[in-house]
């Protein structure tokens, strides 16, 4: 091997003197990482090196025996030694602690009585054997802790509605932290949403408490890691103070406190940014970043974008972060600097080194972190300083140069990088070794490969000095090396398409100074599988027989088999079916083998498939078999006995059971092993119904278990009783690791990845794999590492570079034969242009179209992904209105030129810029472009109100549309009288755009009025609502329709129903058999509000659903229905918000209605209802708004008009009796008794004996000012009522001040008098009259 070093650091010397150094030094190192991976035979001696150990924080569980592993080997195998909290730990003194037979793995028995605690501590195990010593990592063992909630009485939480609240947790500390979530007392979890969430250190958050928080009481709850336990805290009572409004209120923060906070993440590990707000309403949380874009490939909201999560942060996400909390009344930021340090991370990992005799050769140990780590040498396990004399090695920081060893040079070295955060101990090995060629791989191996595959002969070697390889075929003396053939470092020759014409026998011959060695490898070249005619599509009736055509041709050298598949599973061919070489008949085909077809042709080598689809189709009169025996699943098979074992193979037979009166039609045998899977059970073969017995081909290294399930039409039997397990013996992998992918997670690494073998793959222990890498067309040597995962990370990469890899599986018996080469990329970095160039059209008021220039794709940096335009709205083009800044984005997919912004608003102005887009995140931002949106057409009016406050009059409400889009010029209404199904001639008005109430007078009493209005602006005319006028009280309700029998409703327009906020609203759904008509009506209580809309019609035959009301309140809504379904059937009622959240709950009662709790104020809802049984019966949907929880502008109802006149009536009716009373007491007389017709007073009447007057009107004529009736005449007897009409007899007086103390009550008999006394007061209309 000095010949070998000689010549290569010859080169390498005068490519140095060419003053290109860095290439030297990379050179350099990739000659000496070739040196120190070659692998050391474990037959030849060797130091120890550690293979397993447990993590550095190891946690354990209290109630189990403790494990802390250390496997390690080495030739001679090692002795293995321990010590606890840095000094020797003599496991012999402590009965309960033992190594593992042939391991240095610690066995703890802690059952019995043994205490954990006493066990915990800082361990280190030392592997050792005569060549040198080997070191684990210091393992903090550490007992998992629960400590109970302290007890505490907690007082009921006060609060007003709309404050913000927080209700602390305050768990116990545990080891590992325990898990904290929030429940009830009922242990019924609490809802969250963005109002009310978790915060990360588990307390609960109310942004806003609501009335209905009164509901539930909260518990924290803490859940511990290994038991698994729940320790709750005691509930805390929540009383909620309501006040006449909420006001609202601009966002603050709850968490973190103040304007700015810091952050401090290790790298590699998640990034977790948490900012809660209170405020009215419930503010949004927005995240950015300062000077940049947010990591989108690795970022995460979280906690209703409270939470911002970066995984496995690197030192480019640090920076500061912002949080913006905003609501409409504001908003407010707060800053988070982040800043990133690492523990040390490896950039060059020391590597075992085998050198001959009088060789040179160097250990190299970088690794990065923040601060910069130190680096620390170890040999055998004790500190070796720097500058120390030593004729064979000398340390120069991070390397170890070794000159001119000898054999009793070898050691194992260790290498320690360390910082405040972390460290890293890696051990490698120098062993000094003088060692002819030798193969290590099997002799005389027979590969057989299908032509025009690609194809690798393997032939591993040995040898100290390294020896030199060369292949030969068929004896010849040419080397085989360039062309379709490619020699690998390892020795593998590489076909890459292999032709008849390569088949022969090829021979590898390995040589260094000590001596040659050589190996054979025949190749043969085999014709592969296909399916010359495979299944077609389909139509069968039920009850004929199909034929699935598979026609195969294949090699006649290998052993062909031809399955069928069934979607997805297997087929077992039963009595019905017949399978030959031409394909599959099935006879006498029904529902069941209506599916996806599949035939597989497979040899050991390769498969061929093609697929079909088989349709059935009902005959049109089907019949059925009846039958008087009882069928049913076979019984399992019993008696299972293995047979004939061999390495790879045994027999195994069984007696079936019963066929329970159904015919089996065949057996499936399944295998358990209990290495990798115990108790998981796999499919091993399928076997037909007449035989009982089959040998079973085996995977090496397997404990296998087996049973049988027996199979009929209706089904597998339960399985059989295991039977003995059975072992086979090692063997060294047949198949590499799948699906072997390179794709890079940062700008500077590759994270190559691979599906690992399963357990019956693995043929040997110690399953491992060889992973090699390197940068695709420059010619550079193979990098490679050994790996006992399914993945690894190379670092320091090229930006976006295509790589050659290649994943070899290993185990204790050999190496699977030499793997694929796979294509994977480095990571990608951000985008480093923009595009330029940017043309922008206006193409009507809600869509935009651009054009711009690509990217150049040098400045991709990476897999162009699309081009995407953010947008946002600047403002409004109508004054005071206030708009979201929120940024919109619309994507183009690849790499496109032009694309359409759409779905904007009219009237308003907008910015936008592009980017380019790849995997690694968004490029650099084009300029700003800002453009205006014309008018468009208006929104439908906000809401339509229908109401009747007389019999004379109709009048008509609406709101302002909620998108006006432009100036609003006027509103358009259209009256359309009908009685029936007779209309009127429509009337068109055109109403001020500031006009919100319309009074129509009526023209007759009988008919309704169904009216229509739109807004309008300078575009045209918007959406169109339409209303009718209530349903007269003495008219037939449309309710009252019978439940049986819905009443046709014949006109159906195509509106949606909207019905407008109320506290007492009740909408109500009327359904027929033919048509459908959806009505909305609020009710009020005094006058009849009604907002009605139509449907199209929808036919309903048989079981059906109508007459579905809503009456909503601010936070629930009573829903109500009909229906003709049998008693007792469920029905699902699904209710869907503005936020498209759909909520489903069951209802099974005697009264079809439900209450719908917890309901959001101010949003719009959609409901309906059908069966659980039968979805197919369905209600149509009603829409229906909940009240608003806030209260903006408080009316106060001394300023409105109707109270200021009522007051001022009340007033003149007061003074009015003053003045009746002063006349009276003037006069001295009493009050005379009147008939109500104002029939005179006789001579004869009796008078009182205190003078009282009589004040009549003799000539009864009617008094100056009073009205006539309707018709002109005056009836002013029958107008003008006595007050005691209202009275009980004579009680009704004045006192003395002029105060009435009669009571109003309907009269019984107006003819009643008692003595002489009046019982009757004349009028105040009278009373005026006669002063007159």
């Amino acid at each position: 091997m000095t010949d070998f070093l000689e010549r290569r650091l010859t080169v390498i010397h005068y490519y140095c003197l060419g003053s290109n150094m860095p290439s030297c030094l990379v050179l350099l190192l990739l000659f000496l990482h070739l040196v120190c991976t070659i692998k050391v035979p474990l037959d030849l001696i060797q130091p120890p090196t550690i293979i397993k150990q447990s993590a550095k924080n190891y946690i354990v569980d209290p109630r189990d025996n403790i494990l802390i592993e250390c496997e390690a080997q080495g030739n001679p195998y090692p002795m293995f030694s321990w010590t606890k909290n840095g000094k020797f730990y003599n496991v012999a003194k402590d009965p309960r602690v033992s190594f593992r037979r042939r391991s240095g793995t610690l066995e703890i028995e802690i059952h019995g009585g043994g205490r954990p605690e006493d066990y915990e501590g800082e361990y280190q195990c030392s592997a050792r054997n005569q060549h040198g010593t080997a070191l684990s990592n210091k393992i903090l063992l550490q007992v998992s802790r629960s400590p109970l909630w302290p007890k505490e009485n907690l007082d009921p939480v006060v609060v007003n509605e709309g404050a913000f609240l927080i209700l602390q947790c305050n768990p116990p500390h545990g080891l590992p932290p325990p898990v904290i979530f929030w429940m009830s007392s009922l242990m019924e979890p609490i809802v969250q949403d963005k109002r009310v969430s978790q915060g990360l250190n588990g307390d609960l958050y109310f942004s806003n408490v609501l009335r209905q928080d009164t509901q539930t009481d909260y518990s924290c709850n803490a859940r511990s890691h290994f038991t698994h336990t729940i320790q709750q805290k005691n509930p805390y009572t929540l009383k909620v103070l309501t006040t006449r409004g909420v006001p609202e209120r601009t966002p603050t923060f709850l968490l973190p406190t103040g304007t700015s906070s810091s952050k401090l993440v290790l790298r590699d590990e998640d990034l977790l940014l948490e900012c809660i707000a209170s405020g009215v309403p419930t503010p949004d949380i927005m995240w950015y970043k300062k000077g940049g874009e947010l990591p989108s490939r690795k970022l995460k909201f979280e906690n209703f974008n409270k939470t911002l999560r970066i995984i496995g942060v690197s030192e480019e996400d640090s920076g500061e972060y912002f949080c913006q909390a905003s609501n409409k009344m504001g908003s407010i930021r707060h800053t988070i600097s982040v800043r990133v340090k690492a523990a040390p991370y490896w950039l060059d990992e020391p590597k075992n080194l085998i050198l001959a005799p009088g060789e040179n050769g160097r250990l190299v140990c970088r690794a990065s972190g923040s601060p910069k780590p130190t680096i620390q040498w170890f040999m055998n396990g004790d500190a070796t300083e720097v500058g120390a004399p030593n004729p064979n090695f000398e340390i120069a920081g991070d390397t170890i140069i070794f000159r001119e060893v000898q054999s009793g040079n070898s050691a194992v070295y260790q290498c320690n990088a360390s910082n405040e955060h972390g460290y890293l101990l890696a051990n490698a090995f120098v062993s000094i070794l003088d060692v002819p060629s030798r193969m290590l791989g099997p002799r005389n191996q027979l590969i057989r490969v299908i032509e025009y595959n690609r194809t690798q002969l393997d032939c591993p070697f040995f040898g100290s000095p390294i020896p030199t390889l060369r292949w030969f075929k068929n004896g010849q003396g040419s080397n085989l090396d360039g062309g379709n053939y490619r020699v690998h470092e390892n020795g593998t020759l590489e076909i890459n398409t292999v032709r008849k014409e390569d088949q022969g026998k090829y021979t590898c011959v390995a040589t260094n100074i000590l001596g040659n060695a050589e190996n054979t490898v025949r190749l043969e070249v085999k014709e592969p599988t296909r399916i010359v005619k495979g299944p077609e599509d389909q139509i069968a009736k039920r009850g004929s027989s199909v034929h699935l055509d598979c026609r195969v041709r294949s090699d006649s050298s290998l052993r062909l088999t031809v399955t069928w598949i069934k979607d997805d599973t297997q087929l077992y061919i039963n009595s019905r079916m017949k399978k030959d070489e031409d394909g599959l008949t099935i006879f006498g085909v029904a529902e069941k083998d209506q599916g996806a077809y599949t035939c597989v042709a497979k040899t050991e080598l390769d498969q061929d498939s093609s697929k079909a689809y088989l349709t059935i189709q009902e005959t049109s009169s089907p019949t059925s078999r009846l039958t008087s025996q009882l069928i049913d699943k076979p019984d399992p098979p019993q008696d299972l006995e293995l047979t004939e074992p061999s390495v790879r193979s045994v027999r195994l037979t069984w007696v079936p059971g019963d066929d329970n009166n159904s015919p089996i039609t065949g057996f499936i045998v399944q295998f358990e092993e209990d290495r990798h899977q115990p108790g998981t059970w796999h499919n091993l073969a399928s076997v037909p119904a007449n035989v009982n017995s089959v040998i079973l081909q085996l995977s090496p290294y397997v404990n296998y278990q087996f049973r049988v399930l027996a199979l009929n039409e209706l089904g597998s039997s339960m399985p059989s009783p295991s039977s003995e397990r059975f072992q086979t013996a090692g063997a060294p992998p047949e198949t590499n690791p799948g699906d072997v992918k390179g794709a890079g997670t940062s700008k500077n690494n590759m994270e190559i990845t691979w599906t690992p073998l399963n357990s019956t793959q693995a043929y040997g222990p110690n399953l491992r794999y060889n992973v090699k890498w390197r940068q695709r067309h420059t010619g550079e040597p193979w990098s490679n590492i050994t790996v006992w995962d399914n993945k690894h990370v190379v670092w320091n990469t090229p930006v976006y570079t295509q790589y050659e890899l290649r994943v070899q599986a290993e185990n204790e018996f050999g190496k699977a034969p030499e793997p694929s080469t796979m294509i994977g990329y480095s990571g990608e970095d951000y985008p480093k242009a923009a595009p330029t160039d940017i043309k922008l059209r206006v193409m009507n008021s809600t869509a935009i179209s651009l054009q711009w220039t690509r990217v150049a794709p040098a400045s991709i940096q990476g897999s162009l992904l699309e081009y995407r335009a953010y947008f946002w709205r600047e403002s409004s083009l109508l004054k005071g209105v206030w708009v979201s800044r929120k940024k919109q984005q619309q994507s183009f997919m690849g790499d496109r030129v032009r694309g359409i912004v759409s779905q904007l608003i009219p009237y308003s102005i907008y910015k936008l810029y592009l980017v380019a887009v790849n995997g690694r995140g968004d490029g650099p931002k084009s300029d700003v472009k800002e453009f205006t949106t014309p008018e468009g057409v208006p929104s439908a009016p906000k809401y339509f109100r229908v109401y009747e406050p007389n019999r004379e009059m109709i009048v008509v409400e609406w709101g302002h549309p909620e998108h006006p889009n432009g100036n609003l010029t006027a509103y358009n209404l259209r009256i359309q009288p009908f009685n029936g199904t007779r209309t009127g001639k429509a009337v068109f008005e055109t109403l001020s755009r500031n006009q919100t109430k319309y009074t129509l007078q009526r023209t007759d009493p009988v008919s309704r009025y169904r009216f229509a209005i739109n807004a309008r602006t300078q575009v045209g005319a918007g959406e169109v609502i339409t209303a009718e006028s209530p349903v007269r009280l003495d008219e037939v309700s449309p309710t009252s329709v019978s439940s049986k029998s819905p009443a046709p409703v014949t006109d159906a327009p195509t509106e949606v129903p909207t019905i407008p906020p109320t506290s007492s609203g009740a909408t109500t759904l009327l359904a027929t058999t033919s048509t459908t008509s959806v009505t909305t009506t609020t009710a009020g209580t005094e006058s009849s509000l009604v907002a009605i809309t139509r449907i199209p019609n929808i036919a309903t035959t048989g079981p059906s659903l109508w007459n579905l009301t809503a009456l909503p309140n601010t936070y629930w809504a009573n829903i109500t229905w009909m229906h003709n379904l049998e008693p007792g059937s469920v029905f699902m009622v699904e209710y869907t918000d503005s936020n498209n959240t759909v909520k489903t709950v069951p209802v099974k009662a005697h009264v079809p209605s439900i209450q719908l709790f917890d309901l959001v104020p101010g949003m719009t809802y959609r409901v309906r209802v059908y069966s659980q049984e039968h979805p197919s019966v369905t209600s149509l949907y009603v829409t229906f708004d909940t009240s608003s929880a806030y209260t903006k502008n408080q009316v106060d109802i001394a300023t409105q008009g109707w109270f200021i006149g009522l007051m001022c009536a009340v007033a003149l009716l007061v003074l009015i009796l003053l003045i009746v009373c002063f006349i009276k007491r003037s006069r001295g007389g009493k009050y005379p008794v009147r008939e109500k017709k104002e029939v005179a007073l006789g001579p004869d009447d009796n008078k009182e004996g205190d003078g009282s007057f009589d004040y009549s009107d003799e000539d009864n004529k009617p008094l100056q000012g009073s009205q006539t009736s309707l018709d002109g005449t005056i009836k002013q007897q029958e107008s003008d009522d006595s007050l005691v009409d209202y009275g009980e007899g004579g009680e009704g007086q004045f006192n003395e001040d002029g105060s009435f103390i009669g009571q109003y009550t309907v009269k019984k008999d107006k003819d009643e008098t008692e003595g002489n006394e009046s019982s009757e007061a004349t009028s105040p209309v009278n009373a005026i009259y006669s002063l007159a």
